[in-house]
């Protein structure tokens, strides 16, 4: 059986932001604003991220990532026990929904000179998705539209050529 020609379009789409999402660890690591510095960087150490979701009262209220850790406690001398995680967290943060695509998402955080892009539906966060994540899907997806490419070519050059 002959391999199904993809039209243009199905060979550059990418995969879709809830498929990219269903191929890392369900769940989302969160503290509450409230919570000390020191426990938002003891969870991100515990689970080897670089960045927490912040809520209040259930809701996304920002986010902590070591860049704010190092820039607004650290150098500025202040206690990580002491400081509370409103007090340093990026208040205004980006988030996409699962109608993005992964150029969109990449366009975003080159314009805005961010790491992390939490995706959120129905006003719940259900994942994030980092710079590592999007790089990550890219190759993987010229590396399909490689393959792809070459299999059609030699499809072409085999379909009316007898040896």
């Amino acid at each position: 059986m002959e391999p199904a020609i993809k039209t243009p379009e199905q060979l550059l789409r990418y995969r879709s932001l809830r498929q990219i999402l269903a191929d890392k660890p369900s769940g989302v690591h969160a503290v509450d604003a409230g919570s000390s510095v020191y426990a938002a960087i003891q969870l991100m150490a515990k689970m080897n991220i670089g960045l927490v979701l912040v809520e209040e009262n259930s809701k996304l209220a920002g986010v902590l990532s070591e860049r704010d850790y190092a820039r607004k406690v650290i150098v500025e001398d202040r206690s990580s026990k002491d400081t509370l995680v409103r007090e340093i967290m990026t208040k205004d943060v980006v988030t996409v929904t699962l109608d993005h695509t992964v150029p969109q998402c990449m366009a975003m955080m080159n314009a805005g000179g961010f790491r992390h892009l939490p995706v959120v539906a129905t006003g719940k966060t259900l994942g994030v998705l980092s710079i590592r994540d999007l790089l990550k899907e890219i190759v993987a997806h010229h590396e399909r539209l490689i393959r792809d490419m070459e299999l059609a070519k030699l499809t072409m050059l085999s379909g009316g050529t007898s040896y």
